[in-house]
């Protein structure tokens, strides 16, 4: 999958209200959320303790909630580039939720919604609807929505 390439910061106003696309499964490994627990101290058992999760209430270790977020910046170069932007910057979230733990052993990829679209000094403000999908699953693990600037 490439990305949705927009050849300018401005070319995003005529794509609000649509889908950008999907990014590449990601695993989501023991490893990677033993990492995210150490870089974030959050060790707690439901993450990084196998055998205490198997008895436990999703029957294996999940990933922090975080980690499902984090991984959205992740996805979004997957899913989309802005050309002719002279930088991209992460600006915030504006709302974000957990609907579905995510086990570890669980492929994840975004779903991304161009939301809106606003003028700012230099350049634009996009919200993009993220939605962080389970393989195999009905229910998402994150809906986030990113709030994103393309510098001209």
């Amino acid at each position: 999958m490439s990305p949705r390439v927009f050849s300018s910061p401005d070319e995003l106003f005529d794509a609000v209200g649509t889908e950008l696309g999907c990014s590449q499964w990601t695993l989501i490994d023991q490893a990677r959320v033993d990492m995210f627990a150490d870089a974030t101290d959050d060790h707690q058992w439901i993450h990084v303790d196998p055998d205490r999760a198997a008895a436990g209430p999703f029957g294996a270790t999940i990933a922090h909630g975080y980690l499902t977020l984090a991984i959205t910046n992740k996805f979004l170069p997957e899913i989309i580039r802005v050309d002719g932007a002279s930088l991209g910057i992460n600006y915030g979230v504006n709302k974000v939720r957990f609907p579905q733990a995510v086990t570890v052993g669980s492929l994840v990829r975004g779903r991304a919604t161009l939301t809106a679209c606003d003028p700012i000094p230099g350049g634009v403000q996009t919200v993009i609807t993220m939605v962080v999908e389970i393989e195999n699953e009905a229910k998402p693990a994150c809906v986030s929505e990113s709030v994103s600037r393309f510098m001209r």
